[in-house]
């Protein structure tokens, strides 16, 4: 009995060794290596599409990361099914789909968040005010952090809130930061509902705005998005210089008017270069 017990130890041990051999010289199941490779290509796509300023079709995209017509084809027909992509009106180009787009912003939501509360919590001790930490996904804009202010009248907007682009700060900032052509076809998709009697409500009065935004460096809301309430914000930008965020600062009248937001233009400037600094590169 003692020999055969043994016997069979012996064998488990040989067979565990050959197991242990085999999984360290093994490269990879063919299909794995497939999938590996295929997940790979499937990430370049999506990064290439992320960067460009203008939705892309099959033919830019087999140009720009070498790969053949079919395979990419088949690449954005799966993402676009999985709703990582999103397909043009004119059913030839591509841009960011909402799954996507979620991943971005939790990904931003959550990257150095003490750090970058540390950062808003200074500069509301400064300002007196609620300050937000906002970006943009598709046509609103997204508070990512905010830290209150410690009076007790004030808007209260959870993290993850949505606001309008076209009377908010921080929306309007955003529009104002894209090239020309790109804002004019956004603001001709938005539903300029007015919010309040100063809320810009044509597309014509919102592209003026938008240039003096763009040529001043700020945004304010002058009770654009809801009536008695100011807003101030400035652009949170990353290393090449592109706007991805804003600062923003906003409190009611008379305690906080559009004369009293402009004065914060400095400190929210300091404020955006350090947000700035705390964004993956």
């Amino acid at each position: 009995m003692a020999r055969k017990t043994a016997g069979r130890e012996a064998r488990q041990e040989v067979s565990e060794a050959d197991d242990s051999q085999m999984e360290t010289a093994s490269p990879g199941r063919p299909e794995e290596r497939d999938n590996a490779s295929a997940m790979l290509r499937a990430l370049d796509l999506l990064g290439e599409i992320a960067r460009s300023e203008t939705p892309l079709g099959v033919p830019d995209l087999c140009a720009r990361l070498a790969l053949p017509k079919p395979t990419v084809h088949r690449l954005c027909q799966k993402l676009e099914a999985e709703s990582y992509l999103l397909r043009e009106p004119d059913g030839r180009r591509f841009a960011v789909g909402p799954r996507f787009l979620r991943m971005g912003f939790d990904m931003l939501r959550n990257t150095v968040s003490a750090e970058r509360r540390g950062i808003l919590e200074e500069l509301v001790a400064v300002a007196g005010e609620t300050c937000n930490f906002v970006t943009r996904v598709g046509s609103e804009a997204i508070y990512l952090d905010r830290v209150e202010a410690s009076w007790p009248l004030r808007l209260h907007l959870e993290v993850g809130s949505r606001v309008p682009m076209h009377c908010t700060a921080s929306g309007k900032l955003f529009l104002s930061a894209m090239r020309p052509a790109q804002r004019r076809r956004i603001l001709e998709t938005l539903h300029l509902k007015a919010q309040t009697p100063n809320t810009l409500t044509t597309v014509e009065a919102l592209d003026e705005e938008l240039q003096r935004i763009a040529g001043r460096g700020y945004s304010t809301d002058n009770q654009e998005f809801l009536e008695g309430l100011c807003a101030i914000a400035v652009p949170v930008k990353d290393a090449s210089g592109a706007t991805v965020a804003a600062v923003a600062c906003h409190g009611p009248l008379p305690r906080f008017s559009l004369e009293k937001a402009v004065l914060l233009v400095p400190h929210l400037k300091r404020a955006a270069e350090k947000l700035g600094r705390t964004l993956p590169e």
